[in-house]
């Protein structure tokens, strides 16, 4: 606005200047025709005149520039403007060329500015979805439950989760970090990553290791590592952490159940092939040792069949292709056949086997022979794992729209861990097996007949030292459909 001005006031200065000269050269003219006084009168006015004409042009001039600037001022260049819109100078003004410019230059700015401004907002959006996409995945990588730690380039625990946090004793508050053997208190999973950062980027390799928290019982875990990132720089491995504590468990007891198994078939086996070669070799003289010979040999085939028969048993149940006939039954009188079938074994033993029945009629609906199944082997486990001298106590009772029995015995007991473990395929008590032989797979057998094909429940409880009591509960007849033809599970 200065400059516009200082040239406005400079042109006034020329037009004046101007004015004086052509005063000067008319001076001459003037003074022969008007005398000196009214040349210089006549003089005067012209420049006065020029003077005004110069003086209002700058202010006309001044003022349309001003105007033109706080137009210009008043313009938001980051909104879009129509040309027909922008302020303009008239053409006869010294500045319109140069407003000309500042117009295109004026629209080339606001477009580029528009063009920021937009790039800007898509960039914000952007970096707030980044940051709740980050967001996101911690929360995620947090709330894994396999424990993960990742380490740098150097050996050093960069990284790590909740579940790893719990796994080595760190609480949240506690900062994670140092060299791995000082951080992880793991030596066999150090050395696992320790091993996959000195291999290629994308190496993988995993271990199975133990470990043990104090107060906690011992945990399997597979560690599986990789390396990742860039050779040389920027490298990481990552180690990731499977719980296969219960897969470890399950190989223990299948390990277990096969070494009872065999053993529960040799022995049988072995009276048979002693008694055949006997009877081959012509040992049996009399038909009376022939018909003990033989009498063994049926006894022993007979054992052999029931454990086949378990293990059939228990498989069709589980896959559910077990043929069911349930019909109307007195769990009374399925009970007390049972006592008949077991009271020999307790008599062996001197154990005290008593039938408290119910003296109502307790009916169920049942499939005969599975359900006194599942009674011989409570009675037949009670017997086992009881003393001589002992007592092993059958009752029966109603209970509300169910049916329920009982078998209590004073033996050796069981602990609470024992207790939820006991109904598990191939579980046996470690401190009993002594007391006798056993698969492991009479209680999961009854808890599939009670539960599975007779919708009922069993449970157990225990002191240990003092005896047992299984309890087995059943819906009583009429509250469920009574099914007489073959039922698939």
């Amino acid at each position: 606005m200065k400059g516009a001005t200082l040239f406005h006031w400079l042109a006034g200065c020329g037009l004046i200047l101007a004015g004086a000269l052509c005063a000067s050269a008319l001076g001459p003219w003037t003074d022969a025709r008007l005398g000196p006084l009214p040349s210089a009168a006549a003089g005067g006015a012209l420049i006065a005149f020029l003077f005004a004409i110069a003086f209002c042009r700058c202010r006309w001039l001044n003022r349309r520039s001003q105007i033109y600037l706080e137009s210009l001022a008043q313009m938001d260049p980051l909104r879009a403007v129509d040309p027909a819109d922008f302020p303009r100078l008239p053409a006869s003004h010294p500045l319109a060329d140069a407003a000309r410019r500042l117009q295109d230059l004026f629209v080339a700015v606001g477009e580029r500015l528009r063009l920021l401004e937009q790039t800007n907002a898509a960039l914000e959006v952007r970096a707030i979805r980044a940051v709740q996409e980050a967001e996101r995945i911690r929360q995620v990588f947090m709330g894994l439950s396999d424990p993960v730690f990742a380490a740098n380039q150097y050996g050093e625990l960069v990284l790590i989760n909740r579940a790893a946090r719990e796994l080595i004793g760190l609480k949240d508050d506690e900062p994670a970090g140092g060299p791995l053997a000082e951080a992880v208190n793991a030596p066999k999973l150090v050395d696992l990553m320790t091993a996959v950062l000195r291999r290629p980027c994308g190496s993988t390799r995993a271990v199975e290791l133990e470990w043990q928290l104090p107060g906690q019982p011992q945990r399997w875990y597979r560690a599986t590592a990789c390396k990742s990132g860039d050779e040389g720089r920027d490298a990481s491995v990552v180690a990731v952490l499977r719980d296969i504590s219960d897969r470890k468990a399950l190989q223990r007891r299948h390990a277990e159940f096969v070494s009872a198994v065999s053993h529960e078939m040799k022995t049988p086996l072995a009276g048979i092939k002693a008694y055949v070669e006997l009877l081959a070799d012509g040992d049996a003289d009399d038909e009376a040792t022939r018909e003990e010979f033989l009498r063994v040999i049926t006894s022993q085939t007979d054992r052999l069949q029931r454990l086949i028969d378990n293990l059939l048993n228990i498989s069709r149940i589980e896959a559910g292709v077990v043929e069911v006939r349930k019909e109307p039954r007195s769990l009374n009188e399925i009970l007390d056949e049972a006592a008949r079938v077991v009271r020999p074994a307790a008599e062996a033993k001197q154990i005290d086997l008593q039938a408290d029945l119910s003296p109502l009629y307790l009916g169920v609906a049942a499939d005969r022979d599975m359900l006194l199944q599942a009674a011989i082997n409570l009675l037949s486990n009670a017997v086992k794992y009881t003393r001589p001298g002992g007592r092993v106590v059958l009752r029966s009772r109603m209970s509300d729209d169910e049916v329920r029995f009982e078998v209590a015995d004073t033996g050796v007991g069981l602990s609470a861990e024992d207790c939820e473990k006991v109904f598990e395929k191939f579980y046996r008590v470690k401190k009993d097996k002594d007391m006798a032989s056993g698969t492991g797979l009479g209680l999961p057998l009854t808890k599939r007949i009670v539960e599975d094909v007779h919708g009922g429940r069993i449970s157990v409880e225990s002191v240990l030292g003092e005896g047992s009591t299984f309890v087995v509960t059943l819906p009583a007849a009429g509250q469920r459909a009574v099914q007489t033809q073959g039922e698939r599970l």
